[in-house]
Parts: C-alpha cells; structure tokens; sequence
C-alpha cells in the first residue's frame, strides 16, 4: 500500500515563495550586530542568503520576517518584500509571516520554502533540488546531511552512551511544505508558546505528517559561533 504522504498532484499548478526569518538577535555569535547582519565577505550575512533565494527562477517572492523596529533595512537595496511582523521566537515569527503571505495574495496550496537567514552559503542548485525533489509530494520536506560523525548521549558532563547513527540525520533549510499545512501546523502550538517547535518539519511531524528528507550539503551550515564567520567567508570568496 503506496504511503499517505508519497505524492500528490493539483489542477492549479502552485507557486513558490521563500520566507526569511529575520527577527533574531543570534546571541550565541557574540556579534555586536544581530548575527544575520554582521558582514561577511563584503556584505551583511543576510544579503548573501537573499542573493542565493533571488537566484531561483522558480521563487515567486521573497518575504523578509523583520521587528516593528527593525532600523538595518532603510539603507539596504532589499530586492524581497518586508514584514515587519517577527515575533519573540522563530516560530512565531514564521507563522506570522505565513499569515502575512496569505494577506498579500498567496495561495494556502502554494509552496513556502523557510529558510535562515544565517545559512547564507546555501546554493541556487541546492534550493533547486529541494523545489524538484518536494514538488510532486503531498508533504513536502527539507534538505538534511545524514550524520556523519559518532553521536555521544551525556550525563553531568560525561559520555552515557554511543547513540546509533544509522538513522540519524542534520536538519538544514530550506524547509519546504505548502503554505496552509504549515500555517495549520504551527496554528495548533500557538497556544503552548510554539513548545516543541524547533523547525518547520517538526510542526509538520506534530499533526502527524513525514516531511522528506533531501540530502542537501555540509558546506550549507549555520552560523552559530563566532568562528563559523571566518568558515563562512573564506567559503564564500572560494567561490566563482
């Protein structure tokens, strides 16, 4: 018997938009800046993340989920359209966004791709591959690395066991799934504060779907700790 959550086709053919979460402060990075604007390679971190979206033929918008507050854009060629309507924590500022996109004209059937803003080595080819691999299923997914390294479970400080990687996989971003099941998903935390949300795909998995996993790339890291910066640019000035 073929999985519920294997394929799925529409009259309509859908669109794609890209969602940006913009509103976090990155304190983990030790940046003066919010992190997603500490520049890199000659530009802010974020502006590299939008020039890769922008890339993709296939992205009908790019909304940036910004503060009421937020002051850095008034100076910045933006190319993506602006919501400043982030919230306290990711997922709030995600479903926030997704309610923005339905306001501006979005189909609850068309594809959201989210994505962070401190992932800026992603690829064209890479959010390609996940749009071709997600785009016939009923779901969607998100692309991901299988574990590559033995995973350590820890008490007080101290090795308890050798967990089994086998199975065990990196969730990266973009995170694709049609607007209104994302919407719907995240609708039904809201009233716990979002608790258990970590990503899109775990809000998904919570109103009982199986997002697909698309092997994405190590290089698609994010920047998390002040020496993934120099990591990240001299990736980036390794490139064409």
């Amino acid at each position: 018997m073929p999985d519920a959550d294997a394929e799925l086709t529409h009259d309509t053919p859908p669109r794609c938009h890209a969602l940006l979460p913009c509103a976090g402060t990155g304190s983990r990075a030790g940046t003066e800046l919010p992190k997603q604007y500490q520049p890199i390679a000659g530009q802010s971190m974020v502006m590299h993340t939008l020039a890769a979206l922008r890339a993709v033929a296939r992205l009908d918008r790019c909304v940036v989920v910004i503060a009421p507050d937020d002051a850095f854009w008034a100076s910045q060629p933006v190319g993506a359209v602006l919501a400043r309507c982030g919230g306290a924590t990711r997922a709030e500022s995600v479903f926030n966004g997704l309610q923005a996109l339905l306001e501006q004209g979005a189909d609850a059937n068309d594809w959201v791709l989210v994505h962070d803003a401190a992932r800026c080595l992603v690829t064209p080819a890479q959010v390609d591959a996940l749009i071709d691999a997600c785009w016939n299923d009923a779901v969607g997914g998100l692309l991901a690395l299988p574990l590559p390294d033995t995973l350590k479970a820890a008490t007080d400080g101290r090795v308890a066991a050798t967990v089994d990687r086998a199975d065990k996989w990196l969730a990266q971003t973009p995170q694709m799934f049609r607007l209104g099941a994302l919407r719907d998903a995240l609708a039904a935390t809201a009233g716990r504060g979002f608790a258990g949300v970590t990503d899109e795909a775990s809000a998904m998995e919570m109103a009982g779907h199986r997002p697909l996993l698309v092997r994405g790339s190590a290089q698609n890291l994010k920047i998390t700790y002040p020496e993934d910066f120099a990591l990240a640019e001299a990736l980036l000035r390794s490139r064409p």
